[in-house]
């Protein structure tokens, strides 16, 4: 059975800790999902990305990481969207289809950080949703970056532009090329982004 001493001293060893945790084990984890210690959150929160990244058994939990996506809390949001991310791969039920849309609305999460993580976190489960390539495509390119900071706009279209890398390369789209045009040629992107967007395409 995992301790609280064992999280808060496991640091950077998360992953060789979520190879053992038990049932029990995730029960409380996801418990400790919403302690308002950060340390011991975040431990928690890293055991079990770890843990979904090789076994299902947080899957069964995915109710639960769902109803995150409606939470007040950023944080809250950010936890339930990177688990969730993880565990598609495991969504034999395609529960992930009836959340998608809610799901990708916080590409544009009014909180920057979420929603960067929210689309730095499509690559890990792309491959398994081609069905949901063109959602995927349309809720990214209408993203209005204008609203955000001058210094977040570049972080956030480069964001979106390694997602739709991925997409073009499977099943290539002309609206993805034109999208391309329009942002490498719209001043938010200095001549090295360019240069990096020109290799992802």
């Amino acid at each position: 059975m995992i301790t609280i001493d064992q999280l808060l001293s496991c640091k950077d060893t998360t992953e060789e800790l979520a190879k053992v945790v038990n049932a029990d084990d995730i029960d409380t984890l996801m418990g400790l999902l919403n302690e308002k210690d950060d340390k011991l959150r975040y431990a928690a929160f890293l055991t079990l990305q770890n843990r979904s990244k090789i076994f299902n058994d947080v899957y069964a939990y995915w109710d639960t990481l769902a109803s995150k996506l409606l939470s007040d809390n950023s944080y809250q949001r950010s936890i339930g969207i990177m688990l969730l991310a993880e565990n598609i791969k495991w969504d034999t039920q395609n529960k992930f289809d009836d959340i998608a849309e809610a799901y990708l609305s916080h590409c544009d999460d009014e909180k920057f950080i979420t929603a960067r993580q929210t689309i730095q976190s499509i690559n890990v489960w792309l491959t398994y949703k081609d069905q949901l390539f063109a959602m995927i495509t349309n809720k990214l390119m209408n993203i209005d970056v204008s609203v955000r900071k001058d210094t977040q706009r570049k972080l956030l279209i480069m964001d979106i532009l390694s997602v739709l890398s991925q997409i073009q390369k499977i099943k290539p789209n002309s609206d993805i090329s034109s999208y391309v045009l329009n942002v490498t040629t719209g001043g938010y992107l200095d001549a090295k982004s360019i240069k990096l967007v020109n290799k992802m395409f």
